[in-house]
């Protein structure tokens, strides 16, 4: 199942309510439903306010999921599609 590494920082509503943060994150958990899992979530101090583990079926999917969590209006995210050792390994099989 395909990972994404999602980088996040808080809006200005997002920020207000800063303590509400992880409760957030477990409820938008609970709404993706089929669409992807939050694998984890860790909070940050630096250029981002926080970092998750997303996965999902496929790209689509993670995309869809991320649109609703942007649509909420507590954060704003840049994903990276992330690899394990063996998917990188596949790749590299695949140039040849």
């Amino acid at each position: 199942m395909p990972t994404f590494v999602v980088l996040l920082s808080w809006t200005e509503k997002g920020i207000k309510d800063y303590k509400d943060a992880p409760s957030r994150a477990d409820a938008f958990n609970e709404q993706l439903g089929n669409l992807a899992t939050l694998r984890e979530v860790y909070w940050t101090v630096g250029p981002y306010d926080a970092v998750g583990l997303l996965e999902s079926a496929d790209e689509e999917s993670a995309a869809a999921a991320l649109l609703a969590l942007g649509a909420q209006g507590n954060v704003r995210s840049t994903t990276m599609r992330a690899f394990t050792t063996d998917e990188f390994k596949a790749l590299i099989e695949k140039t040849g």
